[in-house]
């Protein structure tokens, strides 16, 4: 049996995590839970699948959750608490849900920990890639993603000789406004923008999905994942969301991973690697199935994406910049702050303000991230 910690329980990945749990309790046991505030959910959770230790990042929730929690259960507080808990000994797998930044600490003290990990974090990989991927060479972990296109990736280039590889093709939905008029885009609302078309996500990444962002992050991720350049990465449009991504090698031959749209898939593969697991979810009937269809995305309509190529070019500190830049302005709009297209439009101001550092160090990653924000802030501000 698999003993893990799930950080970010409270989200849609860690909700779907638990679902795979759930139905596998002969493999799989939760031993440690982790949530940024939301001690309602986690609450239920424990009750649940009884772990041996929980952290609450956010200190206020923290208090008021002690009082509640069973004797045996020990409460890691903060993002230390985030550090500590996945140390533990009694875990054999770290699935990391945190959303943004705030994984980058936690994934590091994973890998020199030696946990397996699964991740489905992106920004952690987008800040920090080749210290990431160096780090867990060093240490000899292996980061299993769980993204589904990240994991349709993986799954293609199993056994492959990766010198062999020609191009990597991340599909996209297109998200909630592919087939909006550019004109409307402007003025186009908040409930909008998080109609979704195919997934149940969190808020951040589905606003990500509608500006193609999520896309550049992936594009950031799998150059760190799979150790390919910018240029062997290519973004399609593929509404269906059926094929999760394809892999083309030098012969011609392209490789693809397909499956129904539902993120349960990938993490269980992720959970029981190198193993398959039969289970109950939908699977796709090539006979009900009409068409699949593929589009080259606009970067006009979507300059995030190209923003996002500008930074894989860039490299260094850069990639970092985009998604702390980012980060501020997708909260900034849920907050009513910034219309929908000013997203792109800070975030390459930002950019263009940035002097690259080329071989960062962490302390040079925390202090791009921390001016990003800072910077980000300024423009919004100078807006308004």
């Amino acid at each position: 049996m698999k003993s893990i910690a799930l950080l970010g329980s409270s989200g849609s990945i860690g909700e779907s995590t638990l679902a795979v749990v759930r139905h596998l309790p002969e493999r799989f046991r939760v031993v440690a839970l982790s949530t940024h505030s939301n001690t309602a959910v986690l609450l239920k959770q424990i009750k649940e699948f009884r772990p041996l230790s929980v952290n609450v990042v956010d200190y206020d929730a923290a208090r008021r959750i002690r009082p509640l929690l069973p004797r045996k259960v020990k409460l890691y507080v903060g993002k230390e608490g985030l550090e500590e808990i996945v140390c533990q000994k009694s875990i054999d797998q770290v699935l990391i849900a945190v959303s943004g930044a705030g994984a980058l600490s936690p994934l590091l003290k994973a890998i020199e920990a030696k946990k397996e990990i699964a991740l489905a974090n992106k920004e952690a990989l987008v800040m920090a890639g080749p210290l990431v991927r160096e780090r867990a060479r060093r240490y000899k972990v292996t980061l299993l993603p769980i993204d589904s296109e990240q994991s349709a990736i993986w799954q293609c280039l199993e056994g492959e000789d990766p010198t062999r590889l020609k191009t990597i093709y991340l599909t996209a939905s297109g998200g909630p406004l592919r087939t909006l008029a550019r004109k409307a885009l402007p003025g186009v609302s908040i409930a909008r923008v998080l109609q979704h078309p195919r997934w149940r996500m969190g808020k951040k990444i589905t606003v990500d999905s509608a500006t193609l962002m999520n896309k550049g992050l992936e594009l950031l991720e799998a150059m760190a994942l799979f150790g390919v350049d910018s240029k062997k990465v290519k973004v399609v449009i593929h509404p269906e969301a059926i094929v999760h991504s394809m892999v083309e090698f030098i012969d011609g031959v392209v490789m693809a991973q397909l499956s129904a749209t539902d993120m349960r898939i990938p993490i269980q593969y992720a959970l029981s690697y190198p193993q398959r697991i039969a289970n109950r979810f939908p699977v796709l009937n090539f006979y009900r199935m009409q068409a699949l269809h593929f589009q080259r995305p606009c970067v006009k309509r979507f300059p995030c994406l190209g923003l996002a190529y500008q930074a894989a070019h860039a490299l260094g500190t850069m990639p970092c910049v985009l998604n702390a830049a980012n980060e501020v302005c997708v909260r900034s709009f849920l907050e009513r702050r910034i219309s929908f297209v000013a997203i792109a439009q800070v975030v390459e101001k930002v950019m263009r303000g940035h002097k690259t550092v080329r071989n960062p160090g962490l302390g040079e990653i925390y202090a791009a991230d921390t001016w990003a924000r800072q910077k980000a802030h300024e423009v919004i501000s100078r807006a308004h």
